[in-house]
């Protein structure tokens, strides 16, 4: 078990009184600490119930959001995560830029070796659209460049 030390700033787990957000907000995201630094380990979020809103007609969009990192110190508490993600039902923003900043903000909390977001949205007018994004620290070039050529041949 971890101590009360460790998950200070963890308050949204288990707390029955949370509020869920539906204005954007990354303000809600909480981490805790890696207790494995010195692994280097992947961690995966699936999250296929993802909306947002079409920045010009309003209307609801659709997608499967896919988050990937390397954790370095501090992690993404899944809870935060998941309100985090909610906080998108009203903002009206592109697919590319709801990816871009899903990943700016987790990366600026976190400040991981290595993160990706990909979305996977519902077809608007006939069109699918699947943004990819992602970042690493300068040890982790390698794998910034593969994935984006792997992004580029995937359907």
């Amino acid at each position: 078990m971890r101590s009360e030390k460790e998950l200070e700033g963890v308050s949204l787990l288990g707390n029955q009184q949370v509020n869920y957000s539906s204005d954007y907000n990354p303000a809600i995201l909480e981490t805790f600490e890696n207790m494995h630094p010195d692994n280097e380990y992947v961690v995966n979020f699936d999250c296929p119930e993802f909306t947002t809103l079409c920045p010009k007609t309003g209307q609801p969009d659709f997608g499967h959001i896919y988050i990937s990192y390397i954790p370095r110190k501090r992690m993404v508490e899944s809870k935060s995560l998941k309100l985090y993600l909610f906080s998108f039902r009203n903002h009206g923003d592109f697919h590319e830029d709801c990816v871009n900043i899903i990943m700016k903000d987790l990366w600026k909390l976190m400040e991981p070796k290595y993160i990706e977001v990909r979305g996977i949205f519902m077809p608007r007018g006939g069109i699918s659209i699947y943004p990819f994004a992602n970042m690493g620290d300068e040890d982790h070039q390698d794998i910034v460049k593969k994935r984006r050529i792997d992004a580029l041949t995937l359907k």
